[in-house]
């Protein structure tokens, strides 16, 4: 399923002289040896220069779209106009493509939507872009019954775009319990894979008419409804908040969840001196000691935190990433191999601080991930019932 509206940016339209320019200089070489049509094309170069300031000036579309003969097109787009600004995106009418992998997501579909439903952000200005792989529950046919109500909406809460691309496999054999995704041993597989699938959807969705790319996890139990101003605002190439999750009390409240956002470690760089070039880093496990600072523990549990305070790091978790659309366009990629024994959000990361963009993460912007527990914790809960203690 499929919807699209025109886009109307700025960064695309602001051609003027120059693209009317190019449409003439194409259209005059094909006329060049039809002398006998000479003034069928002085007539249709002269349209042309009207029709394409008309659009630049009065409707704002872009791209310029000539059809030559009837054969075909070519377009222009011009991206030295290009804006990923800060403060005021929206006003300027930049658009966002919002990437969500799914697999045996079934369970969190209406969560997501609603959450989507509630950004502030122009709703005609977000592309949601899924990719359904790996799956054999109802991911697919829950995301296609939300994706098909969301067009049942007023106009101004409706998105600009829902793309749903399903591939067969991406060779998935990870299981999708917290113990099986969080096991160490199947880390370093688990990451390589994960980053072929968001490369993939990324090279499927991402068009020129957008200016961001918002990477959201589908499982988020809480974010405020203003997380994409609230990111722009900070104009950081790359940019991640804080990811904790919730927990019963009788296992401490609450808990970091994403131990991926990190600060590179002379320990974590002579550590991988130590490992074959295929192996992958992962943090939080006693098998790979880095003692990297962690975005996660520069946050107040207290909530006393100043909201702005701002950090660059290397390594990025994968819940919630807002980048602006010319970092993907310079080449930087979600790595599907170990790029200096790192991939997915991590090897990301690192590959953009290389190649000079800046990336960084909010301690104390915090946004709460669902509560899954483990087999440890399942078992406690039974226990504590059987006592007759609570389990929440």
């Amino acid at each position: 399923m499929h919807s699209t509206i025109l886009p109307t940016d700025e960064r695309f339209v602001q051609r003027k002289v120059g693209l009317v320019t190019r449409a003439q200089r194409r259209l005059a070489r094909f006329f060049r040896y039809q002398r006998s049509n000479a003034v069928l094309a002085r007539l249709l170069l002269a349209v042309c220069a009207m029709a394409t300031i008309y659009r630049v000036f009065f409707f704002s579309v872009s791209p310029i779209n000539i059809d030559i003969d009837g054969t075909g097109s070519f377009e222009f787009y011009d991206y030295s106009k290009q804006q990923s600004s800060g403060a005021g995106a929206s006003a300027r009418e930049e658009r966002i493509l919002l990437c969500t992998p799914l697999r045996n997501a079934e369970d969190v579909i209406d969560l997501m939507f609603d959450h989507l439903q509630n950004l502030t952000y122009p709703h005609h200005l977000i592309d949601l872009a899924f990719l359904v792989s790996d799956s054999d529950d109802k991911t697919e046919e829950l995301l296609e019954k939300r994706a098909k109500l969301a067009f049942k909406l007023p106009q101004e809460e409706r998105f600009g775009s829902v793309d749903i691309f399903k591939r067969s496999s991406f060779g998935a054999t990870v299981g999708q319990g917290f113990d099986d995704r969080h096991g160490v041993a199947v880390q370093g597989v688990r990451r390589k894979l994960m980053g072929r699938a968001r490369n993939w959807l990324l090279s499927a969705a991402l068009k020129p008419h957008h200016s961001w790319v918002y990477w959201r996890d589908a499982d988020i139990e809480t974010s405020p409804k203003t997380i994409l101003e609230d990111l722009m605002a900070h104009d950081r190439d790359v940019i991640v908040p804080n990811v904790w999750r919730p927990l019963p009390k009788w296992l401490g409240g609450q808990q970091p969840y994403d131990l991926n956002s990190w600060m590179e470690s002379e320990a974590a760089l002579e550590l991988a001196k130590t490992l074959d070039e295929d192996e992958v880093i992962v943090e939080g496990y006693a098998e790979y000691p880095t003692w990297r600072p962690h975005l996660a523990y520069f946050r107040r549990e207290d909530g006393m935190g100043n909201i702005n305070d701002i950090v660059d790091l290397d390594g990025i978790g994968g819940v919630s990433i807002l980048a602006k659309a010319k970092v993907f366009r310079a080449g930087i990629n979600f790595p599907g191999f170990a790029f200096e024994n790192h991939a997915e959000t991590e090897g990301f990361g690192k590959m953009a601080r290389k190649q000079g963009f800046s990336v960084a993460g909010l301690p104390q912007y915090t946004i709460w991930h669902k509560y899954e527990p483990s087999v440890d914790d399942i078992r406690e809960m039974k226990e504590r019932e059987r006592q007759g203690l609570p389990i929440d």
